[in-house]
Parts: C-alpha cells; sequence; structure tokens
C-alpha cells in the first residue's frame, strides 16, 4: 500500500500498530464512512456487475473497463486510473485482483474509481496458475484496446511509475 501511494495511487490512511499482545497488527481507515453514523456511497464492482462473492474471479477486465464506462462520471479519466492500478499490481506480483478489490465511490458530486485497497504481492501465499501476462500485453491490449488510452497517457503513468518508484526506494 506504501508503494502505492509512492506511485500516485489513492489510498486510505493504513499502517501498523502494536496490539495489546505486543503483535503488530495492518490497519486501514476505512472510506466508506464520514465520523461515527454517515455513510458514503461506495460499491464494489462485484455489486455493479451483478455477481457475488462465489463468483467474483469470473469477470474479465475487459467487462470491468465496460463498468466504468457505465459507471463512472468522468470514465476517461478513471480508465487511466485503472490502468496504473493494473500495471502497478503487475509489477508487484499481485495476482488476487478480482471484482469486489475494485469499488467506485460518489465523492464531490461524482462517480469514481474509490481509493485502492487490498494491494499486496499475493505470490508469497497463491500458486496460481501460469499466465502469459506481460509488459506488451498490458500495455498494447489493455492499455490501448480496451481503455482506449493514448500512447501520451499511457507514457505518462509509465514514466510515473518508474520515477517514482527509483526516487521513493533510494
Amino acid at each position: 500500500m506504501d508503494l502505492a501511494s509512492t506511485v500516485g495511487i489513492d489510498v486510505p490512511i493504513h499502517g501498523m500498530v502494536y496490539s495489546k499482545d505486543l503483535s503488530l497488527t495492518y490497519f486501514i481507515k476505512r472510506f466508506d464512512r464520514k465520523g461515527q453514523k454517515d455513510k458514503v456511497s461506495v460499491e464494489d464492482f462485484a455489486q455493479l456487475a451483478g455477481m457475488s462473492r462465489d463468483t467474483k474471479y469470473n469477470y474479465s477486465m475487459e467487462k470491468l473497463v465496460k463498468l466504468i464506462d457505465d459507471f463512472c462520471t468522468f470514465p476517461a479519466i478513471e480508465k487511466a486510473k485503472l490502468f496504473k492500478r493494473v500495471i502497478f499490481n503487475y509489477l508487484v506480483g499481485n495476482g488476487d485482483m478480482h471484482l469486489k478489490n475494485y469499488s467506485v465511490i460518489v465523492q464531490n458530486g461524482k462517480v469514481e474509481l474509490s481509493p485502492a485497497y487490498d494491494f499486496l504481492n499475493s505470490t508469497i501465499v497463491l500458486k496460481g496458475k501460469k499466465s502469459n501476462l506481460n509488459a506488451e500485453v498490458l500495455i498494447n491490449y489493455f492499455g490501448k484496446e480496451c481503455c482506449g488510452l493514448t500512447d501520451k497517457v499511457i507514457e505518462k503513468n509509465l514514466v510515473e511509475i518508474k520515477t517514482k518508484l527509483r526516487n521513493g526506494l533510494a
């Protein structure tokens, strides 16, 4: 989550705190609440797609992009954010990005991607199937063809990730 923040992905306040037994516990501040009682309108992509917790993996990234077109106020902006998140998850080895790990939120009168959550390296615990996914497929097929992003937008995102990671890890 810290790395996601470093590259400019919006994430909630999060961190580690010591529990009573002195073990470290991860926390993440809820972004679907204002204060103690007021709810903020947030829906995950499983809800938007009419899928359930049991079927959250039965969806494609192409269809996810269509949900952004259907529900977000400014789809082009949100697709650029999604592209950056997908590239980031590819780079950190997060192979567990399913429909319940993406949400939209209503803020300031517009529907947009919610702050990112559950961004982690899943290869440590998940032994998934081999994938032919690579940078070229992500850029040309997902970025250009599916999201409709221009070379300029794609390059801006890639340079930002590379530069901020290089500077943030130095």
